[in-house]
């Protein structure tokens, strides 16, 4: 009698900080893995430990383009191609509408094509700057859709709208985890959000750079507990968004001091301007994700910050300071 065969699963994104996580994860449960990245933030020593992986694939491509796959078996596609931080979205602002618009569209095609389940890795930024806290599924959000951040709060808002009419008019079974602030081994030092912002300066021995007074907050989820909630969600029968976060909140003054207290004492915090639309709270409601899937963030924060702070330690002995390649915008 044959051995079933395994799940294929194809990532977007897959050599992005979330995107080699979630590969990571999937062939750990006994997934084949086909990752797509055109690595204009991507980097491939995020996946260069598969090298020589049987049960894995890279493909570079740019999922806003056509995708062909000639595997005639698709189990999932989790679409996570996009750039994700500030500074990427604001020096990228029409790949990323790109992405989020013709790249969702591209990768439900591919996933209704194959018969393949849809999950689509959304964003806590679809509440833009929130009215109401925590935030809940159910809440709309306040977006300001032609300021600067609008490129990605808007190209995630409407690829949430695109998935839900593939769910309704084709019948697909299709997933939206709406992602809030993560942290973990792979980011990139120089991409612009707080972790590896702060962690970086402290370990050059730079101010650490705190924009606004610091009170606005965020709550930080370490990544391995975020990829549970996101494969969970993948074999739920869920199809509604669910926020994936850990409830946790800080503000980002703490934060720097945290940062300040276990790299650099000498350290000088200095405070900037707030960039425009910058949300003022961030904290994620999670009793949905408690209830459908049995999830909740596991990893205390002192245990996950030090193995980040290690891993960019690493970097910057290294000289890898995660710099992503010039394209055409």
């Amino acid at each position: 009698m044959a051995a079933p065969s395994k799940p294929v699963s194809v990532v977007t994104g897959g050599a992005g900080f979330l995107g080699s996580h979630l590969t990571d994860r999937l062939l750990a449960e006994g997934h084949k893995v086909i990752a797509i990245d055109n690595l204009i933030t991507g980097n491939l020593a995020n996946i260069e430990h598969l090298a020589g992986n049987e049960d894995y694939r890279f493909v570079k491509h740019n999922v806003s383009d056509f995708i062909f796959l000639p595997e005639e078996k698709l189990d999932y596609v989790f679409h996570f191609a996009s750039p994700a931080s500030p500074i990427d979205y604001l020096e990228l602002p029409i790949p990323t509408l790109k992405v989020g618009a013709l790249g969702t569209h591209n990768t439900l095609g591919l996933a209704k094509a194959k018969g393949a389940a849809f999950l689509l890795a959304s964003t806590s930024e679809c509440y833009g700057d929130p009215l109401v806290h925590p935030q809940t599924e159910d809440y709309w959000g306040n977006v300001n859709p032609i300021g600067p951040r609008g490129v990605y709060d808007e190209a995630k808002r409407f690829a949430e709208a695109m998935t839900m009419a593939y769910h309704r008019y084709h019948g697909m079974d299709t997933k939206i985890v709406r992602i809030f602030n993560t942290y973990g081994p792979r980011m990139r030092l120089r991409d612009g959000r707080v972790v590896p912002a702060f962690i970086g300066e402290a370990l050059t021995g730079q101010p650490i750079t705190v924009f606004g007074d610091g009170s606005q907050t965020r709550s930080f989820c370490y990544v391995s507990d975020l990829i549970d909630g996101i494969f969970r969600l993948s074999q739920s029968d869920f199809h509604e968004p669910v926020n994936i976060g850990n409830p946790r909140e800080m503000t980002i003054k703490q934060f720097a001091e945290e940062i300040q207290r276990i790299i650099g004492p000498d350290s000088e915090i200095v405070y900037k301007p707030l960039p425009v639309d910058d949300p003022k709270v961030r904290q994620p409601d999670i009793t949905r994700a408690r209830k459908v899937l049995g999830w909740e963030p596991k990893v205390e924060f002192e245990e996950g910050i030090m193995k980040t702070i290690e891993y960019f330690r690493g970097c910057v002995e290294r000289g890898m300071l995660g710099e992503r390649v010039e394209v055409t915008k």
